[in-house]
């Protein structure tokens, strides 16, 4: 809607009006307000005079000019203020918390868009919705908590304050969206859905307006105007990198609220905590090299496919320079995380780390996008467990808190959500949870990044975070699973097959892989010609018993026992050799690197191993035929062999057979290799495999991908083994697929 027409601008109001006097359902005049550039001086103050009910309920100063809105019916957005405030706070008395919010934010809005409050709690459009603002504040005025809190006056941020996190190229992108015509914002449409962004020509002046107001948040409560506050603004700030703005995100709110405080002297050392269920890459980016401002994020990233999209939000992403050990990042895997992983999350990690950096400041950024009902974020995060968290934050720097509003798009969470912050931020006690349990996954993962975290704090001690089934107790004596898998298998493979340790002169390997490399005695004799390398890692004990409360180590031991026996029996029957190769060292986590499904190298150690065995063994043989089957983990082992040396003479089939790991991929600067990589190689995957939703994925190798119903890896193996067999026998040849016996020793 083009304002233009309405007649000129009211002259400024006299007086600010109590917030507290604010009846959010009571219709108010739309007008053209004063124009500003945004560099209008920070106080915001105005020549004494009358204005109409808009103007009267801008609670930040100043206005820039209202030229189109989505809608001309406004009544939902500005209310007429009652005469009496709503204010119980006693004038001289020091409150406790205080709290932002302007309806003009909801200026900002999607092209086409009408406010209405007949809206579902997950509106039909899209999600980041001008009312999420309202319906949190009428829940905390309708719950008598306004009247407890004090409003904050705030003014736009101004550019000097914007610079000290973002480039002038991007103030200059933000403020040219007032310029836009109509006809402009439709051709520009589909280059900010790129962006997952929306305009309109009110885009500049609400970005200014929330970043003003989550600067003027954390002032007040630095200067001791207020103990804590809560800024309910949009849009929301923390996917804005120093150069663009992204994610809903135009103007990164709490990046340049805690560099305005710093550089107000008012606080140095800043934590950022941010639970919104995406990671906040904006926030992180701004400090990635800043000693004085410790970022905290707890995030789904489902290995690098969840929004933002990226490996920033990975575990061992942690700042660098002086900021190296700053940036703490707890990576969900998936969806459906809940209290108890949250609380757990506190507990091991967020609070020890938090304590031991003692910040002057804390700063939540607050996205409820993590709360259960929430369609974006499926985790399922109550009111309780918002409190709780905020709780625990309000016992550090001396309960100086600003909570900053993100995300979160159930309208209905989020209000609950809010509503259960608000009260802890009045003194109350936090609503009881009941009964809370981390999941084992939850564990696991603070497992992972407290094995990063504790090189840098003495609070983090990973040891003590260890899952239960890797744990020692202390006097006892205990011989790790790998071992007593190893030492097994060894006898097994030696009484059944006659396969034999072979010594490896390299002392490294030999102090990881010794006695874990076997193969028969022919393996230099003139025939047999054709030479399967089976690489493995006993199935990723830990991986294959994911969301399983106890685990039988036997059954699993016995059934990749007998998933070896059918191969070795296989391979000798037709008369070939075989190096069996065991790359396990120490029980694997799934998500233990956790950044990519695909990557361009396996592990460095067992890359070495495989290396070494083709330059001292393989090459030496008489094998001309080689084939390279890779079970588990083992298939980046076999991945970093292809990509390091000269094998495609002589590799004749290659057999992947992954679980729910990273598949390595073949060296994408070598064409010539990717050519025959294609043509020799077949890959396994459990049906429930993320990579198998990629659309990339399947054009570059969907001709090689085979799944397999079923999730664990010695199970997809025995399945997948009659196909297995008639693959690798149709690319060796008949003469070869049907070679004699060997002899063996009776």
């Amino acid at each position: 809607m083009d304002l233009s027409n309405v007649p000129s601008a009211f002259p400024p109001a006299q007086e600010a009006v109590d917030s507290n006097a604010m009846d959010v359902d009571a219709p108010a005049e739309p007008s053209n307000a004063v124009a500003n550039d945004g560099n209008a001086d920070a106080s915001g103050s105005q020549a004494n005079g009358t204005g109409s009910p808009l103007q009267r309920l801008h609670l930040s100063r100043p206005t820039p000019p209202l030229v189109n809105v989505a809608n001309p019916n406004l009544t939902l957005f500005f209310e007429d203020p009652d005469n009496d405030s709503d204010s119980v706070v006693e004038k001289g008395r020091m409150v406790r918390t205080g709290y932002i919010f302007d309806p003009l934010m909801m200026l900002h809005c999607a092209d086409g868009y009408t406010p209405t409050d007949d809206i579902h709690d997950l509106g039909d459009g899209h999600p980041e919705e001008p009312m999420r603002i309202k319906r949190i504040f009428n829940r905390l005025k309708q719950q008598g908590l306004i009247r407890r809190m004090k409003r904050l006056d705030f003014v736009e941020a101004q550019r000097e304050q914007i610079r000290l996190v973002h480039s002038d190229d991007h103030w200059m992108k933000v403020q040219g969206t007032e310029t836009f015509t109509d006809e402009y914002i439709q051709e520009t449409k589909s280059y900010y859905d790129h962006l997952s962004l929306y305009v309109c020509r009110e885009t500049g002046h609400c970005a200014r307006l929330s970043c003003g107001g989550v600067i003027q948040a954390c002032r007040s409560v630095c200067e001791g105007e207020v103990r804590n506050a809560f800024a309910i603004v949009r849009p929301p700030g923390h996917h804005a990198e120093p150069t663009e703005h992204m994610g809903f995100c135009f103007f990164n709110n709490v990046a340049v609220a805690t560099r305005e405080v710093q550089r107000q002297g008012l606080a140095r050392k800043v934590l950022i905590l941010d639970w919104d269920v995406h990671h906040g890459n904006g926030t992180q980016r701004a400090f990635w090299d800043d000693p004085d401002v410790l970022y905290i994020s707890i995030h789904r990233h489902d290995g690098g496919r969840f929004y933002p999209s990226s490996d920033f939000g990975a575990l061992d992403m942690v700042g660098e320079g002086a900021g190296e050990g700053k940036s703490v990042n707890i990576p969900w895997p998936g969806p459906g995380f809940g209290d108890g992983d949250y609380i757990y999350a506190f507990q091991k990690i967020v609070m020890p780390i938090a304590y031991e950096f003692a910040p002057d400041l804390v700063i939540i950024s607050a996205g409820f996008d993590a709360a259960d009902g929430d369609q974006l974020g499926c985790c399922n995060v109550t009111p309780a467990g918002y409190g709780h968290m905020t709780h625990m934050l309000c016992a550090l720097a001396g309960g100086k808190v600003v909570v900053a509003l993100e995300g979160g798009y159930n309208l209905r969470a989020i209000s609950d959500s809010s509503l259960a912050v608000a009260q802890v931020l009045l003194g109350e006690t936090p609503a009881e949870i009941g009964v809370v349990q981390a999941s084992e996954l939850a564990t696991e993962v603070m497992y992972e990044v407290a094995k990063v975290q504790s090189k840098y704090w003495k609070n983090i001690n990973a040891a003590s975070l260890a899952p239960p089934e890797i744990g020692k107790e202390e006097g006892n004596f205990v011989t790790s699973v790998p071992d007593l898998l190893k030492q097994h298998r060894l006898q097994h493979m030696y009484t059944k097959h006659k396969l034999f340790p072979i010594p490896l002169a390299n002392t490294d390997l030999d102090d990881a892989f010794s006695n874990q490399v076997l193969v028969n005695m022919e393996l230099y004799d003139s025939e047999p010609r054709t030479l399967v390398i089976f690489a493995h890692d006993f199935g990723n004990l830990r991986v294959e018993t994911e969301g399983v409360a106890s685990i039988d180590v036997n059954l699993a031991n016995s059934y990749l026992l007998d998933t070896s026996d059918v191969i070795v029996d296989w391979v000798r029957g037709k008369g070939w050799n075989i190096l069996d190769i065991n790359v396990l060292r120490t029980l694997r986590l799934q998500f233990a690197k956790g950044p990519r499904m695909v990557s361009n190298s396996g592990d460095k150690m067992d890359g070495q191993l495989m290396r070494y065995l083709w330059d001292n063994y393989v090459e030496l043989s008489e094998a001309q035929n080689i084939v390279l089957i890779g079970h588990g983990t083992a298939c980046g082992a076999i991945m970093e062999l292809v990509n390091h040396r000269d094998v495609q003479s002589k590799v004749k089939a290659i057999v992947q057979v992954a679980g729910m790991h990273s598949i390595v991929r073949p060296d994408p600067t070598n064409e010539g290799r990717r050519v025959w990589f294609r043509d020799v190689c077949q890959i396994y995957l459990p049906h429930i495999h993320p990579l198998l939703g990629e659309e990339r994925l399947h054009r570059r190798i969907g001709g090689q991908l085979r799944t397999v119903r079923k999730s664990k890896v010695v199970e997809v193996l025995v399945s997948a083994l009659p196909e297995i067999m008639e693959f690798v026998e149709s690319k060796l040849g008949a003469s070869e697929a049907n070679g004699l016996a060997p002899k063996l020793d009776a």
